[in-house]
């Protein structure tokens, strides 16, 4: 289970890494280079997070243009958990009515490239994403396709820069790069909470090293005991001046949802 899409910091106190625990297990750093910490934090981030079976929430997702205007849409997620490979993702857009029924469904993979297929209700077609679109823009918004592909552990290189205080809270600074050879991103800057190993921020940068976007992320709040999930995320764009503003809600756990029969292709076209 993988990370929804899916953390600079000033004036930092740095706090040295050793063993941390946060009830739902301890990991180690002591000894490891900077390379082995940040992929040991991210294996646990994906430890704590897995076990979920499958999941639905709804999501409210505005986009702000340059000068401010915005437009609104309104999408269904659904989520399945598979075991030794990655998990699926269907994005299902209700509003506006131009765009109604249109769903993206995502397969991802530990080690082999993610499948993606569009389904576009208008030419009642189903289109795959290939690998070389994977890092243009999803619909208008600020998240690209490969954003709302499952963020498995193996898709990145990581190397752990510094961890700090933050108004008495620790953080990880984690730095990790893409695989994937048509990624959009050189790299991004991962903020994480040492608590409770919640991304709170990530920085993305663009092929040539620019910055391009943040993604701020709050509102946390656990779920079955265990599984902390964001209300909130903002993402910003800072070389085109848009942003996309996502609000989470109304989140379920182990629906019943059937690999087959909700996130095949053929359910694209009569997801609802």
């Amino acid at each position: 289970m993988k990370v929804l899409p899916g953390c600079l910091i000033g004036a930092l106190a740095l706090v040295a890494p050793s063993a941390w625990g946060a009830g739902a297990g301890e990991f180690n750093l002591e000894g490891l280079s900077p390379e082995q910490s940040g992929l040991t934090i991210f294996q646990e981030v994906d430890r704590r997070a897995s076990g979920y079976q499958d999941l639905t929430v709804d999501l409210q997702m505005t986009l702000r243009n340059s000068r401010g205007r915005e437009s609104q849409r309104s999408l269904k997620i659904r989520q399945l958990e598979v075991p030794d490979d990655g998990d699926k993702l269907l994005v299902i857009f209700d509003t506006p009515k131009t765009i109604r029924g249109t769903a993206l469904l995502s397969h991802s993979h530990k080690f082999l490239p993610d499948d993606q297929w569009l389904y576009l209700p208008a030419v009642k077609r189903v289109k795959k994403i290939t690998s070389r679109n994977r890092s243009g823009p999803f619909l208008s918004s600020e998240f690209a396709y490969e954003d709302l592909a499952l963020q498995e552990v193996e898709k990145y290189r990581y190397r752990l820069i510094e961890t700090v205080q933050i108004d008495n809270q620790a953080y990880f600074i984690v730095e990790r790069s893409p695989v994937d050879e048509y990624s959009g991103y050189l790299r991004q800057v991962v903020k994480l909470d040492v608590a409770e190993l919640r991304i709170h921020q990530i920085v993305y940068y663009d092929r040539r090293d620019n910055l391009l976007k943040t993604l701020e992320v709050n509102g946390y709040h656990k779920h079955l005991g265990r599984f902390w999930k964001a209300e909130h995320m903002y993402m910003t764009n800072h070389q085109t001046g848009k942003s996309t503003e996502l609000r989470w809600q109304n989140y379920a756990f182990a629906t019943g949802l059937d690999d087959d029969r909700d996130f095949s292709t053929n359910a694209l076209r009569r997801a609802r």
